[in-house]
């Protein structure tokens, strides 16, 4: 009788369901909370992810975002969302009306728009061809995984985890493998978390000390620069209109994530008649899809769909990305000062990624340990907003070929 009432207790809780893989999700769940509580390591989106994560492997909870082909009716047509309510929980529910559709992603990015100031760009816009440099990292593994035996799509979904941009590498494989989307969202924000730790040490790879003490002030005084827009304002309000009609015409692809970044810039960039608006759009509307976003990714991560030897090679590949991106972005510096007058601090390149503001700040703390006077945030900055916009292109490319 004992044996047996136990053997029920088993029965009813989740303790029977209990495995290694379990187990061993937990401890990755607990990792990820750790960098972002404790570390502060891109917290706001490590939390709700690992929190996800934790959902997604509660022994019996129902909670794990089901495949898609667990959402189809018998007749062969999709299940509505009431229905997947019903059926699949809440989990589910988000995940397929808010992420699979593709929505959260673009509403990001109107917030992250609003949150940019393309000033420092449109000041410097030599600089910001070196955010288009940096792009040289997703291409790369695109070959790379290909070689290795994935599929385009598949491949394209990893090579974009080198634009250090979390949206857009979400954005990118609900467009073209859906099915890796966890994997490849875990290592997009875990080494945007790691900038600090990455570009250094590519940096000290391919710089010479010479290199990062190059001053760009006093590069700027020695060779001033002879055109200064004198309508700033005006050039702020005007460049995301245009910007994003030329880009929607020659991507259209690119438009929803290109688009979206733009409204929200140029709320921003009115002023008052549209603060509140832009508050809106930077605050309670990108934060609420943050959280949304964050969980429902980490739901996608079930034991049986995370540990997996594809995993780490998303995870190999992704970090392989990443430090191109930022090599390519030194290199083209390289090879631009060696037929320049007014040489370019590399570390700029270095910044075209779309990791904003953080590897601006990484960059500017590495060329004050070499000169404390040798302030270059402003100038890093122009690569680094340009490298929002080059990824969101060369996302919008990938998808336009192999969506």
């Amino acid at each position: 009788m004992m044996g047996e009432f136990f053997s029920n207790i088993v029965e009813v809780t989740g303790f029977g369901l209990v495995d290694w893989g379990t187990v061993l999700m937990w401890v990755i769940s607990g990792m990820l909370l750790y960098m972002g509580i404790f570390k502060q390591y891109e917290p706001l989106l490590l939390v709700p992810i690992g929190f996800g994560v934790l959902l997604a492997n509660l022994p019996g909870a129902g909670l794990a975002v089901v495949e898609s082909n667990m959402v189809v009716n018998p007749d062969g047509s999709l299940m509505n969302l009431p229905e997947i309510a019903s059926k699949y929980g809440i989990i589910n529910f988000l995940y397929y009306s808010l992420i699979k559709s593709g929505i959260l992603p673009p509403v990001i990015f109107m917030g992250v728009g609003a949150l940019t100031d393309f000033g420092p760009m449109l000041r410097n816009l030599k600089l910001a061809f070196f955010g288009g440099a940096a792009q040289i990292g997703i291409f790369t593994v695109v070959i790379l995984a290909v070689l290795m035996g994935y599929s385009l799509p598949e491949a394209a979904s990893m090579g974009i985890i080198g634009g250090a941009d979390g949206p857009t590498a979400i954005y990118t494989t609900i467009k073209l493998a859906p099915h890796m989307l966890g994997p490849i969202a875990i290592a997009a924000y875990s080494y945007m978390a790691m900038v600090p730790v990455i570009i250094p040490a590519v940096a000290k790879l391919l710089m010479t000390k010479e290199e990062f003490a190059i001053h760009m002030k006093k590069m700027d005084k020695q060779y001033p620069p002879k055109n200064e827009i004198k309508h700033l304002r005006a050039v702020k309000i005007i460049f995301p209109i245009v910007l994003t009609l030329v880009v929607s015409v020659l991507v259209p692809s690119a438009a929803p994530l290109i688009g979206m970044l733009m409204l929200g810039n140029l709320l921003k960039e009115i002023g008052p008649n549209t603060a509140r608006l832009a508050d809106a759009a930077s605050g309670p509307i990108m934060n609420t899809a943050t959280v949304f976003l964050g969980v429902c990714v980490g739901a996608t991560m079930p034991a049986i769909v995370f540990l997996r030897w594809e995993t780490i090679g998303i995870l190999v590949l992704g970090l392989f990305a990443f430090a191109i991106s930022i090599g390519g972005g030194i290199l083209a510096v390289k090879l631009y000062n060696k037929g320049a007058k007014k040489k370019i601090n590399p570390l700029v390149g270095a910044t075209g990624l779309s990791a904003v503001p953080m590897a601006s700040r990484v960059a500017n703390e590495l060329a004050l340990k070499y000169d404390k006077s040798n302030h270059i945030l402003q100038y890093c900055m122009s690569s680094n907003v340009s490298g929002v916009i080059g990824s969101a292109v060369a996302a919008g490319v990938l998808i336009a070929f192999l969506g």
